[in-house]
């Protein structure tokens, strides 16, 4: 056992000492302290998570706290200064990761030292220097090591300060009381959710445990969170009794528990009380803000709160019996308490959800109506400021939405409803694809749990599309058969793996007889169809892709859909090639207007590959320049230089230096997203 000790901190001294000769090297990461150790980034984690418990992202993050702790005690560095000199770029991000590891702002270091400072030490004669020096080098060795042998259990701060609302159990005689104990739950959950520094597991996740038989835990394993609540009520008359536990998962030992008897009237205070003793309990920081986010009263009405909570139940099943229902209970609410934002909010976010996947639109006036009047008696409130959002999303002015959704996840830093927005909204109606990956690992975070089998099978599948599009090959092919695995029958996994094993292997051959797999099971797919064709074209076997395109075009014209447009100059140019010249010059005319229209990031390259084909040379290299300047693209925009509309661009004595700052642009950005999603405890 003593030589295990050993090797542990011969390993810990080394890595630790290493980070400290790059402290003030912002650049100096995993990758880095890997290769200084000779060994792979892999290996290093496997080894710092059994030593330390962290990842290798924060064990340096908590390298570089410790010595920025040290220069602010023993120097007079301002915070700022400090800050840059332990390798972190911005100050307000130190100040952050300071408060969160130590509990305290760094600007209260010296305040807290001359409270704590003992008088007989100030009276003492002042050693020699150089003692002074080789005691602090021996402190700061030792203090290092005891750092990571003794770790705290929630110094790592992820997963630690998680936490999971088990559903309450309705311990009254009277079943119809199950609505009022669910929402005593609810509103446990939608406080602690309000808490930034603490992640909260969603509603759905939840619903799965409520008659389970597993043990804590097992299912702390299956949601990787460290704290669980338990509860059970009931009520009686205008009397709520509720008995309220905190467990620790890893124990499965109740760390604080209380029993409450209120009347229905105090029931707003009972629920504050116990979200911020549950806080407390775990020692997660509130702010004042979150605080009075918590505090806050939804209503004056316990009649309006009473039909609010009956129509909780059938809004979340999202059915459209169970929409109208809750619309209908809602709208009670309203009747007792004219000023109820939170019940028009959930009205308009009903109203939306029953709209959403109709041709024609019904509910657009109510759903704007509503939302305005939630955010005129609450414009602090996530549900509020996602109820508008979903208006902008609803008249199809994205733009728009996003304050709205940015604004709410503030609010609520937990809210699974604006980060799945949020991940849609970076994926489709505004591309960038860092932010997407993101918002799709967050969202896995807190709701993946609460579903079933098929559900799962396609959240993984977004997140391996979320993977691709950002380069992280080997985690997309993680996901993709996490994917299937959970259903082979998914009816997009199959097609997206093909292309994920094309960035992986780049054998076109590969990929183009995966997809007419694919295809020839269902010959439906428009989606599959179209690629089939231009996989064709990128081997400039015009012909095949003739044959494929034709169907797609004429499939697209038959039910007047208007899709991929942005294929129009690759459908032309086959078109073209095959001596069809009036129906190419429809498609290149097609193009055109697109291009026109596009406002998104990849207008500049759709935009070069137009000039190309024109023979607008200049043009077209003026484009790639502007498109070599822009962040968070596709991974598959690093084979632009593939496409067969480039080669007119290939003698330009700038072309390979524009394509190889593209590239490079691209990974740059992936490291720098890996270290930021490390850092924030998601990959």
């Amino acid at each position: 056992m003593s030589d295990a000790k050993s090797i542990e901190g011969d390993f810990i001294e080394q890595a630790a000492s290493i980070i400290l000769e790059n402290v003030s090297n912002e650049q100096f990461g995993v990758s880095e302290l890997a290769a200084a150790m000779s060994m792979s980034r892999s290996n290093l984690l496997r080894k710092v998570k059994k030593y330390t418990r962290l990842s290798p992202s924060l064990f340096i993050r908590q390298v570089r706290l410790k010595k920025g702790m040290e220069m602010l005690r023993q120097t007079s560095l301002t915070v700022s200064e400090v800050s840059y000199q332990v390798g972190f770029g911005s100050t307000s991000y130190f100040i952050k990761c300071f408060r969160e590891y130590y509990g305290y702002p760094p600007g209260e270091v010296g305040k807290r030292e001359l409270v704590q400072k003992n008088p007989e030490t100030n009276s003492s004669k002042p050693f020699p220097w150089q003692i002074i020096i080789g005691a602090l080098l021996a402190l700061l060795v030792v203090s290092v090591l005891l750092l990571f042998k003794k770790m705290p259990p929630d110094a790592e701060h992820e997963p630690e300060k998680s936490i999971a609302v088990l559903p309450f159990k309705n311990e009254s005689s009277d079943s119809t009381n199950v609505y009022f104990i669910n929402g005593l739950m609810e509103s446990t959950l939608n406080n602690l959710q309000k808490i930034k520094g603490l992640r909260v597991i969603s509603r759905t996740s939840m619903e799965k445990y409520r008659n389970t038989n597993k043990a804590i835990p097992e299912i702390a394993k299956e949601l990787n969170v460290s704290y669980f609540v338990e509860g059970s009520g009931q009520k009686i008359g205008d009397q709520v009794l509720l008995n309220i536990q905190l467990i620790e998962a890893s124990s499965d030992k109740h760390i604080w528990s209380e029993q409450y008897s209120r009347k229905v009237g105090n029931v707003f205070a009972l629920q504050n009380e116990v979200a911020t003793k549950i806080a407390h309990a775990i020692e997660v920081i509130v702010t004042p803000a979150e605080l009075a986010q918590i505090e806050k009263r939804p209503t004056k009405s316990i009649e309006a709160y009473d039909y609010f909570l009956q129509g909780l139940d059938p809004f979340l099943t999202r059915t459209k019996e169970g929409l109208e229902k809750a619309i209908s209970l809602f709208e009670k609410a309203i009747d007792h308490d004219p000023q109820f934002s939170l019940a028009y909010a959930d009205i308009a976010i009903a109203y939306y959800f029953l709209d959403l996947y109709q041709t024609e639109k019904q509910y657009t006036e109510q759903i704007n109506n509503y939302a305005d009047k939630a955010l005129l008696y609450d414009s602090k409130s996530a549900e509020s400021l996602i109820s508008k959002a979903f208006y902008y999303l609803h008249t199809k002015e994205y733009r728009l939405a996003l304050p709205h959704l940015e604004k709410a996840l503030e609010y609520n830093p937990n809210s699974t409803l604006a980060i799945q927005m949020l991940a849609d909204f970076y994926s489709y109606q505004v591309p960038n694809t860092a932010k997407y990956l993101e918002y799709a690992l967050k969202g896995m975070q807190l709701d993946i749990a609460a579903n079933d089998s098929i559900t799962k099978s396609y959240i993984y599948l977004q997140l391996s599309n979320a993977f691709i599009q950002t380069g992280f090959i080997e985690e997309a092919v993680k996901y993709i058969n996490l994917s299937l695995d959970h259903n082979q029958e998914n009816y997009y996994a199959p097609y997206l793996k093909a292309f994920i094993l094309y960035a992986r292997d780049r054998n076109l051959e590969q990929t183009k007889q995966l997809l007419l797999r694919e295809w020839n099971m269902d010959t439906s797919r428009l989606d599959i169809l179209q690629d089939v064709a231009k996989v064709y074209y990128l081997q400039e076997n015009y012909d095949s892709a003739f044959f494929y395109f034709q169907k797609f075009v004429k499939a697209r014209e038959i039910n007047g859909l208007d899709i991929y447009a942005q294929e129009d100059l690759k459908i032309g140019r086959v078109y073209e090639r095959m001596g069809l010249q009036e129906e190419a010059a429809k498609f290149f005319n097609a193009f055109s207007a697109y291009c026109e229209k596009d406002q998104s990031i990849y207008k500049s390259a759709n935009l070069a590959m137009k000039y190309a084909h024109e023979g607008k040379i200049d043009q077209a290299i003026e484009q790639l320049k502007i498109f070599s300047n822009t962040d968070n693209y596709q991974y598959w925009f690093l084979l632009l230089e593939n496409d067969p509309l480039m080669k007119p661009l290939k003698k330009h004595p700038e072309f390979d230096g524009i394509i190889q700052k593209i590239e490079d642009r691209f990974w740059e950005n992936q490291a720098q997203l890996r270290k930021s999603l490390e850092e924030k405890g998601l990959i």
